[in-house]
């Protein structure tokens, strides 16, 4: 299992517009091999911000590698350098990727 998460400092204020974003977006992800869920999560609060993540659960790195370079990766991604002046300032940076390898997992039983 492959997790992949992007992290999002969203300008205070801003967050349900973000959250708009993301909610009328087509992401392409429910025909993709390999893909199991996705969950767009709310954080912390900080002065300026509040964090968000982006989490898709993969089946494999492999699965989770063959979306980046696959067609329907581009076109759920074809605007993310493009946003609007009013959707950058939704923005406090660009967003941190970070990938996980499952060692291991604990389901209920």
């Amino acid at each position: 299992m492959y997790i992949a998460m992007n992290r999002f400092r969203v300008a205070k204020g801003a967050e349900a517009d973000f959250e708009r974003v993301w909610a009328e977006r087509d992401t392409h992800l429910g025909t993709v091999p390999g893909f199991i869920e996705f969950h767009l999560l709310r954080g912390p609060e900080a002065e300026d911000h509040t964090l968000y993540a982006s989490h898709t659960l993969w089946r494999s790195h492999g699965d989770f590698e063959a979306w980046t370079k696959s067609e329907a990766f581009r076109k759920a991604h074809a605007n993310a350098g493009n946003r609007s002046e009013g959707q950058k300032s939704l923005y406090l940076g660009p967003p941190q990727f970070e990938g996980f390898e499952a060692v291991q997992v604990v389901k209920r039983s």
